[in-house]
């Protein structure tokens, strides 16, 4: 499987916990969702209706080979900013040729399908493509 190290790594920390553990990992990447900067207004940027909380990204694609990607979830929705703070980990500052690669399903390998829902995985699914749709200029 192609991904950044970064990604790698945040997928190797999922697979080295079990169960109920993975989900208190996922809280963990949530409570360090990084907060938008300063000049970035949620009402910029692209929702991603596709999750079932409020999230909003941007993808800031001007240097390819060093990607910025921002999020903007509600602290309410711990699943869908755990979501985002992975994607944030992994693959922020990363190049438009690497993110590319990242294979759509990579979030598999989290071993999360047991423990949320199909259709909040679809959710994570959903920031990826839009994320790679962003950077083919689509």
């Amino acid at each position: 499987m192609t991904m950044p190290e970064a990604l790698a790594e945040v997928v190797s920390d999922f697979q080295d916990v079990a169960g109920q553990d993975k989900l208190q990992l996922l809280l963990e990447f949530a409570n360090e969702l990084p907060a938008l900067p300063a000049h970035l207004e949620e009402a910029a940027m692209e929702p991603v209706p596709e999750c079932q909380s409020p999230l909003f990204l941007d993808v800031d694609a001007a240097d390819p080979e060093h990607v910025r990607l921002y999020f903007s979830a509600p602290a309410e929705a711990p699943t869908t900013r755990g979501f985002a703070a992975i994607l944030a980990a992994g693959l922020d500052g990363q190049s438009a040729a690497d993110i590319l690669a990242v294979p759509d399903d990579f979030y598999a390998d989290l071993g999360l399908a047991a423990l949320i829902s199909p259709l909040r995985l679809r959710g994570m699914s959903a920031m990826l493509t839009r994320i790679k749709r962003r950077l083919r200029g689509q």
